[in-house]
């Protein structure tokens, strides 16, 4: 028996807005049907509203068990749902114990299940005492390995020296399995370290574009000699774009990723002080941010993610103004969408462009054949989006367990009034009902395990 039908004119299917009635059937997409075959009650879209698939994040830190002050799954799954995101992947980092064996996995699993209002995935982590023992780790269903080769900023996920990453991309090479790289390289961070201070530009100096393309030319140096994969996480640089562009040209398995903050935020709008503002690798000029967005529209960059990595405000705000000193990360999983639409909109790109960042693209790269699209078979994880609606965001509204955001107090275009998993409504104050998932085992078969008996 069919479950709900939901109905509009404008539908994304395929990448493309037409009129359509969505047919759910437990908890999966029956058909997409004519929208004059919807039934007298299906729900209706308002006029100034586009139904669009659920967003895939594939970059977002939990940080639960160990480090919950600073977020959870049940704090950060909200955020995700009232953003539209109805899948996220777990970075093996900040947890404490860190994703690195399965045991730790078991661990991450258990805390997640009963709290989870969206589906949840999860990386392993590459470091040096993890390596050699990778595959356990990947048979059982993370969806590939995070690696820092500089500093990660906690001292249980060390980074990967040269010598590490190239046993990484063996033993990975070996049973196909996706490493993912934070790539700055330690060398120029260390001949570029600066006093610090408040004064943002200075921070930028510290963190130059050349440690992103130095490490980034050495995980396709190790490409070239394994034929492995990898993946560059939240790109800021665009003098590594030719690189990725020539690598893919030269077919190497390499796929990159940016973020929201790298191309919406441009260092000259950063106030002094504000370390709201700041992440690593940083928020750069705005003429890397035109090239960034170059690099999206012509498919060199693949997809868009947020990388919310939350604190405490005293972590964030640590140092009073030092960006040496404060927390780098941006809390921006609830609102990456209509940021990124907003300047999306002033550049003229469409709506339907993007949404393909942040669903198909990013579903597509974690193997989840059933997500981030609207089609008979998929998943029926949905968002209700309002493209022209403005909207400045409040700190009240923030889902998060801390109320920092550098998103705070800006105009956005573009607002989630609702999120569907599933086929049902998500209820952000109500049950947990969101699904742990597994690497599929093979295209269009995502594994899943009951939120309420973790496996």
């Amino acid at each position: 028996m069919v479950d709900v039908v939901i109905a509009g004119d404008r539908v994304l299917v395929d990448g493309a807005f037409r009129p359509a009635a969505v047919v759910v059937e437990a908890g999966r997409i029956l058909r997409v049907a004519p929208l004059h075959e919807a039934p007298a009650d299906a729900i209706r879209l308002a006029d100034d509203e586009v139904l669009l698939p659920g967003l895939v994040d594939t970059h977002v830190h939990v940080n639960e068990p160990g480090r919950t002050e600073w977020e959870g799954f049940r704090t950060a799954t909200t955020a995700a749902a009232a953003g539209g995101v109805t899948t996220l992947i777990d970075m093996p980092l900040n947890s404490i114990p860190p994703t690195i064996d399965p045991a730790a996995l078991a661990v991450k699993r258990a805390s997640a299940a009963p709290s989870s209002v969206i589906d949840v995935g999860f990386w392993g982590g590459a470091v040096p005492d993890s390596l050699g023992h990778l595959r356990a780790l990947w048979d059982a269903g993370v969806f590939g390995f995070k690696c820092f080769l500089a500093p990660s900023g906690v001292d249980e996920f060390p980074h990967l020296d040269r010598e590490r990453l190239d046993a990484a991309l063996d033993e990975l090479a070996a049973f196909d399995g996706l490493l993912i790289v934070h790539a700055e390289d330690p060398e120029v961070l260390v001949r570029h370290a600066n006093a610090g201070g408040p004064h943002y530009p200075a921070f930028v100096e510290s963190r130059p574009e050349e440690a992103e393309t130095t490490a980034i030319e050495a995980v396709l140096d190790g490409l070239r000699r394994t034929g492995g994969r990898a993946h560059i996480l939240h790109l800021s640089a665009a003098a590594a774009v030719p690189l990725i562009r020539a690598a893919k040209a030269e077919g190497l398995r390499v796929t990159a990723e940016t973020c929201p903050h790298y191309l919406v935020f441009d260092e000259a709008h950063i106030p002094d002080g504000a370390t709201q503002y700041k992440c690593c690798p940083p928020i750069r000029d705005a003429a890397n941010q035109d090239l960034l967005w170059a690099a999206l529209l012509d498919g060199t960059i693949d997809l868009v993610v947020s990388d919310h990595s939350p604190s405490t405000a005293e972590r964030k705000f640590a140092g009073a103004g030092d960006f040496q000193v404060a927390w780098g990360g941006i809390s921006g999983l609830q609102f990456g969408l209509p940021a990124v639409w907003t300047e999306a909109r002033r550049r003229g790109v469409p709506l339907e462009r993007v949404v393909g960042w942040f669903s198909r693209s990013t579903a597509d790269f974690a193997g989840l054949t059933t997500k981030g699209r609207i089609a008979a078979g998929a998943d029926a994880d949905l968002a209700v989006f309002a493209p022209e609606a403005p909207h400045r965001i409040d700190a009240t509204e923030l889902r998060y367990r801390n109320r920092v955001s550098a998103y705070i107090g800006h105009d956005l275009v573009g607002v989630v009034r609702g999120t569907w998993l599933a086929g049902s409504p998500i209820d952000l104050d109500g049950e947990a009902r969101g699904r742990l998932l597994t690497r599929p085992a093979s295209p269009g078969a995502t594994r899943t395990a009951s939120s309420s008996t973790p496996s």
